[in-house]
């Protein structure tokens, strides 16, 4: 029998408060070795994996909770982690089963059993954040749990995709005795079994309480295939890339993570002298513009037609992002199975008379005026100039009169999850490397981004059909038809696809290693070595 519940002590805001959670060495240096500290622009709201689908967040998550599967580095098939073994019990891929590995334990010392995986998954559906990823688990119809090592789930339609749904924080396993099952946990704190633990973190004052610092100890409990390299990490969060930068450059941290400017990309990039290196990798990170297609101001799909003739991509990631993005027409990037270019195919290059046509037809007046919202202190600074950009763009046609907002990340959330925004911005690091994770989570009758947009075929044919292809290679052309079904109703824009960018200091070892398939960063790849 497991112990009573755990409580944690929730951090006392401007703090750096100890956390209840096991430490200790997992598999790499000794104990008293520095940390290797990364810093992060990040904006990190709750701890809770049931309440937070941003890769900030996934980040942490990564590293501190097991999954059943993970993704490993050489790969984009998910292995067993958490389980012993996984498989497909019935022909028509409706019934997973998998098997939990004996000894595994949380960093609080309660044992994890299939009730643990159980109650996670459930807790995760039941409470539906509108900040959560819920919405991933639409497919799934009952867990069962015969015993303490076995978890059954029974999905309502075959699902190919499904194990890969389980190598992500979304089915991060929780200990059922110190998480409640009807809402989100206030605490922060972590009870994972992953390599590493939670020891500290420093949160601000003011109504965000933003998180300043979080500390990371090896996870003494860890029974796991992953070997880390370091015992202690720790992530510094900054209000912008600036005072990032910074303190690269003053050596007050070892490499940073998520978000330079295209600016300062290229300025590292020539600091090797002062012991900086950059390291870029590809990447399949998107941008693009959500409407919320029942408001009025883009009710008519001639409105966002003309918006898609109208928006230059090219000098978009010219002239904002200096070339370290490339244009991107389809919701599904380059470098993923079932790519078109679906939206140059409809719209060809930037047109102001195809624009001021497709209005005319539809008798629609003009200027229209819409208010474009982003986020200010998510996706890095340069997404106000990237705005600024599409509303110069917009303008100029004449065919429309744009205002901006911009809004911190906790307050944008809020405001897609009512509905509140006419068009937005938003960005995409998938959950796994499948077209259906481009498409699924924007479209699907309880997507996560709240929007109204609904269309039968892909709902009920397209993406069900695809969803039965055990060989991700044959949804080819289930997914053209979706990307030109897209194209056609505009109810989502791709903007740009980015590359991934890593400034580090030059004894830094294992940067190559950290980035997955789902741009989730593994704090266990790296190690300091020599250098400047």
């Amino acid at each position: 029998m497991k112990r009573a519940k755990l409580l944690v002590l929730p951090a006392v805001a401007g703090l750096l408060v100890p956390l209840l959670a096991g430490c200790g060495s997992s598999g790499g240096k000794d104990g008293s070795q520095d940390p290797i500290v990364m810093g992060s622009t990040d904006s990190i709201g709750t701890l809770d994996p049931a309440g937070a689908y941003d890769i900030g967040s996934w980040t942490l998550f990564t590293n501190t909770f097991q999954t059943l599967l993970r993704y490993p580095n050489d790969g984009s098939e998910p292995q067993p982690e958490a389980a012993s073994k996984c498989v497909f019990t019935s022909q028509n891929s409706t019934s997973y089963r998998c098997t939990v590995r004996d000894g595994l334990k949380f960093s609080n010392g309660h044992a994890l059993t299939a009730s643990d995986v159980k109650f996670s998954i459930q807790r995760t559906i039941k409470i539906e954040s509108g900040f959560g990823p819920s919405s991933l688990f639409g497919n799934l119809d009952r867990i069962e749990t015969p015993d303490d090592k076995t978890v059954v789930f029974m999905l309502k339609q075959a699902d190919a995709t499904f194990p890969f749904v389980l190598a992500t924080p979304a089915a991060a396993i929780v200990d059922e005795e110190s998480y409640p099952a009807n809402k989100l946990s206030t605490d922060d704190g972590i009870a994972g079994s992953g390599p590493y633990a939670l020891s500290s973190l420093q949160r601000s004052g003011g109504r965000h309480h933003r998180l300043l610092k979080a500390e990371f100890t090896g996870n003494a409990n860890y029974e796991g295939s992953i070997h880390a390299k370091n015992s202690k990490f720790e992530v510094r969060y900054f209000p912008d890339s600036t005072q990032m930068q910074q303190a690269l450059e003053k050596k007050d941290i070892d490499l940073t993570h998520r978000t330079l400017t295209p600016k300062q990309i290229t300025q590292l990039g020539g600091e090797e002298d002062r012991g900086i290196k950059v390291t870029e990798a590809p990447g399949s990170e998107i941008r693009y513009l959500v409407f919320n297609t029942k408001d009025a101001s883009v009710q008519n799909v001639a409105v966002r037609q003309a918006m898609a003739h109208l928006i230059d991509r090219k000098a978009l990631v010219r002239d904002v992002y200096k070339r370290t993005a490339e244009p991107l027409f389809s919701m599904i990037p380059k470098g993923i199975p079932g790519h078109i270019n679906a939206f140059y195919n409809a719209y060809g290059e930037p047109d102001r008379d195809k624009a001021r046509t497709a209005l005319q037809k539809a008798n629609v007046s003009t200027p229209v005026s819409l208010t474009l919202s982003y986020t200010s202190d998510h996706y890095g600074s340069a997404t106000a100039d990237e705005f600024a950009v599409i509303k110069r763009q917009l303008e100029r046609s004449g065919l429309f009169k744009v205002q901006l907002q911009g809004k911190q990340w906790e307050d944008f959330q809020a405001g897609y999850n009512k509905r509140k925004f006419q068009v937005f911005g938003m960005g995409w690091y998938p959950d796994f490397p499948d077209p259906d994770n481009y498409i699924a989570p924007f479209v699907g009758r309880k997507n996560f981004l709240k929007s109204p947009y609904q269309n039968g075929d892909i709902l009920n044919n397209l993406l069900p059909d695809s969803r039965r292809q055990a060989e991700r290679s044959a949804v080819v052309d289930d997914f053209t038809k979706v990307q030109e079904i897209l194209a056609n109703d505009v109810p989502l824009l791709p903007l740009w696809q980015g590359r991934q960018y890593i400034a580090h200091r030059d004894n830094i070892n294992g940067v190559q290693w950290t980035l997955d398939a789902s741009s989730t960063f593994r704090f266990w790849e790296l190690e300091k070595g020599s250098g400047s």
